[in-house]
C-alpha cells in the first residue's frame, strides 16, 4: 500500500509540495489524504475505486508521478468517422489506433493503464510502449466509443490524443533538451571547482585561505546539487516511497553523503579531512552526460521508424475542377487525381491513370533498380517517381497505405519482448538491493583504516554498480532488428518470431510462387527443321516466327496460364493484332482448335492430337522425352492435321534460388519443396536448385497438414515460406511463417515475416537476422554481467574513485546500445557481397 502522507510530506498522489492557501484533502483507504489540486484528488480516488491501488506499489524507477494533464479539448470529435480516418486501420467494428499518453512515467504507469483499460467493454486489445509513450489500441467501435476511453484515461492521470509523429517527436526534443540544460550547468560549476581543487592541493588547504575556498565550493556545489542531482533524488525518493528502490537511490546517497561530509569539513573548522564537493559535481556532470548520450543513441538505434515516417509526403498536388491544388495530405480523398512531377515523392497509395514512368521503390522492396510502371499498375506511397508525369487515382493515403502497414508492424515489434527477456527482467530488481549491500560492508571494512577512504570507496561501490544493461539488452536489439529489417523489406512482427525463427531448422518451400516465378513462360520452340531455347543468343527463326504468329492468333482466345504465356512471347516479339478464329474449340485440361486463313491448328496435349486424328512425328517425340526428363511442360502443335512444332512451358526457376538453397544448406538447415506437381517432374525442379527434399502432388488444402507431420513426427521447427495467399493455412501452423509479399499486398494475417519484394535471399536474410540478434542480446546480458563482475570489486578494493566510477558507469549501457548497432552490418555486409 501507499504510505501516508501529511501536509508536509507532499501531494499523496504526485508528492509535488502542496498549496499554502488551500486544502484539498480526501479519505482514502479509511486515512484522510492531502493532495495539491482537485486533479490529484480525483485521479487518486478513481484509481481506489478501481481496485487498483496496487499502481503506487509499482511506481519505480527514477520517475515521479505528476498531476493530471488537461484533457483534449472536444472529445466527441474523436468519434467521428471523419476525424478517425486518418489514424486508425479501418473504419469497421473492429479498429486499432496509436494514441499518444501524456503523463506515461514508468513501468507503474503502464500497468495502470492496461488494467484499467481492460475493465472496459469494447477493449478487445491494449499494448503500451513505455519508451514511445505510445498506446496501441484495439477495440469494438459499436460498444466503445474512443472518447469514453480518452476520458476514462483523463481520470486516472492521463492525456491522450491520436499519434502524431511530430508531436511526438517535439516531446521527446523537451525532454532531452533539460537534460541538456541540467548537463550544462553541471559543466559550469565543474569548470569553476576544478580552479578551486588546484589551490587547494597547491598549498591553500594550509594556508589562512582554507575556509574561504571550502565556502566557495559549497556555494557552487550545493544548487548544482540540487538542479543537476535533481532527477536522482526524484527518482530515489519515488522508488523508496514505494519500497521499489532504484539505481537513482545509491547515486542519490552517494552524493549525499559525500556532500554532507564535505559541509561537516567546511562548517566545523576541521583542520583535518578534506572537502569533495569537485568530485560531487564531476560524478553528477559525468553521469548526466552518460544519460544524455545513452538517450541520443536510443533514438538513433531505433530511428528507421522515425525515417519511414518522414518518408510520408505532407502535401500532395490535387486536380480539383482542372486546377492543380496543393492540400495536406490528410485532405487527399480516395477516388481522387494526383498530379506528380518528376523527381517527386509519391505521397498516396494509388493506380496510375495516365503517364508512364520508372519508379523507386526501395523504400518497400529493397531492391535498388527502379521500375517502370504505366497506365493501370499501382503505386506505393513513400516511393520516388522517376523523370515521367503520373497522374494517379487515389486508392489509399495515411496509415491504410503500404508505408502505414509498414510502420504499424515495425512499431508493434519495437514494442514487443522476446522470452529471453523475462530473465533480464526478473534480474534487475536484486541490483539495488545487492549494491546498498555491497556498499555498506565496503564502508564498514574500510572504516577500520581511514573513515575518508572508506566514504571513497562506498561511494565508488554505489555509483558504479549498473543494472541499465540488463534492461536494455533484449529491447534495443529488437528494436534495431525489426526497424533494419523493415527497410530492407524484412518485416517482423513481434520479437517473439525472432527468437522462434534462430531456432527453426527446418524450412519449407512452396514451389509455385515462391521457388519459382509464379508465371508461365515459352523457354523451347521445336519444330522438323529448327529448335529456339530461351536464353540463346539467336532468335527464332523466321518459319518459328510465322509459327508463332498463328499460334498467338489461337492462344488470345483463351484464358488458359499456358495460352497466356504464349500470347507473351508474341507480344515480346511485337505481335499486337491477332487474326480473326473461326471456329473456336476450347477443351479443358486438352487443348484448342481453330481455323485460321484456311488452315485447321490443333495446340494441346499428345491426346488432344490424337483425339483430332494427327499421327505424332518420330523426329519430335525424341525431342519431347529430352523436355519431360527435364520438367519441362508440353504443347503439341499441329497444322492441317500433322504435327509441325513441339512448345516448352515451364514457370521458370528464380535466378536467385538455388544461390539461397546454396547458403541455407551451408548453414545446416534441412529444406524441403512443396509441389501440386507429379513426382517426377518435382523431383528434376529440386535438382536444379541444387537438392531439396520433395513433398509432391500436394493439394493446397493438405500444406498445413504437411507442416504438422513435419513438426509432429520428425520434431522439427519448422518456418513455411509460400506466397501467403492459398498457403495461408500452412503459414498459420509453421512456426513461423514467411509470406512473399510485393509491397501493396502483405499477407499480415497469416505471416510472421512479410517479405516485401520476391527476392528469396530475403529468406536468408531473415534467418540470418534472428541469429544476429539472439546472439547479440546474448552479447549484451554478457557484457552487463562482466562488466558489474569486474569493476565493482575494483571499487571494494578502493582502485576506483567516485570519478572513475562515475566515468565507467554509463559505458556498460552504452557498450549494449553499440553493440545492438551493429546488427545494421549484416545488411552493408550483404551490399558489399552483392
Amino acid at each position: 500500500m501507499q504510505s501516508d502522507s501529511s501536509e508536509s510530506a507532499g501531494c499523496f498522489h504526485c508528492t509535488l509540495p502542496l498549496p499554502n492557501d488551500d486544502e484539498i484533502t480526501a479519505t482514502i483507504d479509511g486515512d484522510s489524504q492531502h493532495f495539491c489540486c482537485t486533479g490529484c484528488k480525483a485521479v487518486c480516488e478513481a484509481i481506489y475505486d478501481a481496485g487498483l491501488e496496487g499502481f503506487y506499489q509499482r511506481t519505480p524507477d527514477g520517475q515521479s508521478l505528476a498531476p493530471p494533464p488537461d484533457l483534449p479539448k472536444e472529445l466527441l470529435l474523436y468519434d467521428l468517422d471523419e476525424v478517425q480516418e486518418e489514424f486508425v486501420s479501418s473504419l469497421d467494428d473492429q479498429r486499432s489506433i496509436s494514441l499518444l499518453v501524456e503523463g506515461i512515467h514508468c513501468a507503474a504507469c503502464v500497468w495502470l493503464i492496461e488494467h484499467t483499460l481492460r475493465k472496459l467493454a469494447g477493449v478487445e486489445e491494449i499494448k503500451v510502449n513505455l519508451s514511445a509513450r505510445r498506446l496501441h489500441l484495439k477495440w469494438d467501435n459499436s460498444q466503445l466509443p474512443l472518447s469514453m476511453v480518452i476520458k476514462r484515461l483523463g481520470q486516472i492521470g492521463y492525456a491522450a490524443v491520436p499519434f502524431d509523429p511530430e508531436v511526438a517527436e517535439g516531446a521527446i526534443k523537451r525532454e532531452n533538451r533539460m537534460l541538456l540544460y541540467r548537463m550544462a550547468f553541471a559543466a559550469f560549476t565543474m569548470m569553476n571547482l576544478l580552479w578551486v581543487s588546484i589551490a587547494l592541493y597547491s598549498g591553500a588547504d594550509q594556508s589562512e585561505y582554507r575556509g574561504l575556498f571550502h565556502l566557495v565550493g559549497f556555494i557552487l556545489a550545493t544548487p548544482t546539487l540540487l538542479f543537476s542531482g535533481y532527477p536522482f533524488y526524484k527518482g530515489a525518493w519515488i522508488g523508496l516511497r514505494n519500497l521499489r528502490p532504484s539505481m537513482d537511490l545509491p547515486i542519490a546517497i552517494g552524493a549525499t553523503i559525500t556532500y554532507l561530509y564535505s559541509i561537516y569539513i567546511t562548517f566545523s573548522s576541521s583542520a583535518i579531512g578534506e572537502v569533495y564537493y569537485d568530485t560531487v559535481v564531476n560524478f553528477l556532470f559525468v553521469i548526466l552526460v552518460g544519460r544524455y548520450l545513452e538517450a541520443i543513441s536510443k533514438r538513433q538505434a531505433v530511428a528507421s521508424t522515425q525515417r519511414l515516417l518522414d518518408l510520408q509526403p505532407r502535401v500532395a498536388r490535387v486536380l480539383r475542377d482542372g486546377e492543380e491544388v496543393f492540400v495536406p495530405i490528410r485532405a487527399v480523398k480516395v477516388a481522387e487525381i494526383v498530379l506528380l512531377k518528376p523527381g517527386e515523392r509519391i505521397p498516396v497509395d494509388g493506380v496510375i491513370s495516365w503517364g508512364q514512368s520508372s519508379i523507386d521503390e526501395a523504400l518497400l522492396t529493397g531492391e535498388s533498380v527502379a521500375v517502370n510502371k504505366t497506365e493501370g499498375d499501382k503505386v506505393s506511397a513513400g516511393t520516388i517517381n522517376g523523370n515521367g508525369v503520373l497522374k494517379i487515382e487515389v486508392t489509399a493515403v495515411l496509415k491504410k497505405t503500404a508505408l502505414g502497414r509498414i510502420i504499424d508492424l515495425v512499431e508493434e515489434a519495437q514494442a514487443s519482448k522476446a522470452p529471453i527477456q523475462g530473465m533480464a527482467d526478473r534480474i534487475v530488481p536484486w541490483f539495488v538491493v545487492a549494491t546498498l549491500g555491497l556498499a555498506t560492508a565496503t564502508f564498514f571494512w574500510w572504516w577500520q583504516t581511514d573513515f575518508e577512504l572508506a566514504l571513497m570507496a562506498a561511494t565508488s561501490v554505489l555509483i558504479i554498480t549498473c543494472p541499465c544493461a540488463f534492461g536494455l539488452a533484449t529491447p534495443m536489439a529488437i528494436a534495431v532488428a525489426s526497424g533494419q529489417g523493415a527497410r530492407h523489406g524484412i518485416l517482423i512482427k513481434n520479437g517473439e518470431v525472432l527468437e522462434r525463427l534462430s531456432d527453426i531448422n527446418h524450412f519449407v518451400f512452396d514451389k509455385t510462387g515462391t521457388l519459382t516465378e509464379g508465371k508461365m513462360s515459352v523457354t523451347t520452340i521445336v519444330t522438323a527443321e529448327s529448335r529456339w531455347d530461351a536464353g540463346s543468343e539467336q532468335d527464332l527463326s523466321a518459319q518459328s516466327k510465322a509459327l508463332l504468329r498463328k499460334l498467338y492468333a489461337l492462344e488470345s482466345l483463351s484464358e488458359h496460364p499456358i495460352a497466356q504465356a504464349i500470347v507473351n512471347a508474341g507480344k515480346l516479339r511485337g505481335f499486337t493484332k491477332a487474326a480473326e478464329i473461326e471456329g473456336f474449340v476450347s477443351k479443358p485440361g486438352a487443348g484448342l482448335s481453330g481455323l485460321l486463313n484456311g488452315e485447321m491448328l490443333v495446340i494441346g496435349t499428345r491426346s488432344w492430337l490424337v483425339e483430332n486424328g494427327i499421327a505424332a512425328q518420330t523426329t519430335l517425340d525424341q525431342v519431347a522425352d529430352e523436355l519431360e526428363s527435364q520438367g519441362t511442360g508440353l504443347i503439341y502443335c499441329a497444322i492441317n492435321g500433322e504435327e509441325v512444332a513441339l512448345i516448352g512451358v515451364e514457370d521458370r526457376i528464380r535466378p536467385e534460388a538455388a544461390a539461397m538453397v546454396a547458403a541455407l544448406k551451408r548453414d545446416g538447415l534441412e529444406l524441403t519443396m512443396l509441389s501440386g506437381d507429379r513426382q517426377r517432374t518435382a523431383e528434376i525442379i529440386a535438382e536444379r536448385l541444387g537438392g531439396l527434399e520433395v513433398i509432391a502432388e500436394v493439394l493446397p488444402e493438405e500444406k498445413d497438414q504437411v507442416i504438422q507431420q513435419l513438426q509432429q513426427d520428425k520434431q522439427h521447427k519448422v518456418a513455411m515460406v509460400g506466397d501467403g495467399v492459398n498457403d495461408a493455412p500452412a503459414l498459420v501452423r509453421a512456426d513461423v511463417g514467411i509470406a512473399m509479399g510485393s509491397g501493396t499486398d502483405v499477407s499480415i494475417a497469416s505471416a510472421d515475416i512479410v517479405l516485401m519484394s520476391a527476392e528469396l535471399n530475403k529468406v536468408r536474410q531473415a534467418s540470418a537476422l534472428s541469429r544476429r540478434t539472439l546472439r547479440t542480446i546474448r552479447q549484451n546480458i554478457a557484457i552487463s554481467i562482466t562488466y558489474n563482475i569486474i569493476m565493482v570489486p575494483m571499487a571494494m578494493m578502493t582502485f576506483v574513485s567516485p570519478l572513475v566510477a562515475a566515468i565507467s558507469m554509463p559505458i556498460s549501457s552504452l557498450l549494449v546500445i553499440g553493440n545492438a548497432a551493429r546488427i545494421r552490418t549484416l545488411f552493408k555486409g550483404e551490399k558489399e557481397q552483392g
